[in-house]
């Protein structure tokens, strides 16, 4: 039981010896100890306001990324349009340029189909003309050869004329 109830004297010497620690502590070990401290959380703030400062330039460099992507889209959405104007303006001007010489060699082909029909049409006529002449004089030699013929012939020419 001595153990739990010291005596007088020990509890003296107990208290000075905590005394002489606790005052050389305080005089020499506490302040190193709190500027570490004070270190540390100064160290700790700055971390943080690092911290939020590098999350802030983050964020403003995402936003300054989208919107970069934005104008990257909007850039190649006006390219493709412009592509597929440019795609449409020359197949358009194709198409007219093929229409133009459509119609120049339909034109052409009908000029040559005219004059062709007009050169047969002639041939035709000076072999109709030809027919009729070779027909005439042998009907006319037929007719000729008989002198009562040929004035009924003549007769009959002069009624037609008459009549017409």
């Amino acid at each position: 039981m001595q153990l739990l109830t010291p005596e007088f004297g020990l509890l003296i010497w107990t208290l000075l010896a905590f005394l002489i620690v606790f005052f050389l502590l305080k005089k020499m070990a506490w302040p190193a100890i709190i500027k570490g401290l004070r270190d540390r959380e100064q160290s700790i703030a700055s971390s943080l306001e690092t911290a939020e400062k590098v999350k802030a330039e983050m964020a403003q460099l995402k936003s300054e990324n989208e919107a970069l992507l934005a104008s990257a889209r909007e850039e190649r959405a006006h390219l493709l349009k412009e592509a597929r104007e440019t795609k449409d303006k020359i197949i358009n001007e194709a198409k007219e340029q093929a229409k133009v010489e459509a119609n120049k060699i339909v034109t052409e082909a009908q000029a040559a189909i005219n004059t062709q029909k007009m050169a047969a049409l002639t041939e035709v006529k000076n072999q109709v003309g030809k027919l009729v002449i070779e027909v005439t004089e042998k009907v006319l030699r037929k007719e000729l050869g008989n002198k009562d013929a040929q004035e009924a012939h003549i007769k009959g020419l002069v009624n037609e004329v008459k009549l017409n």
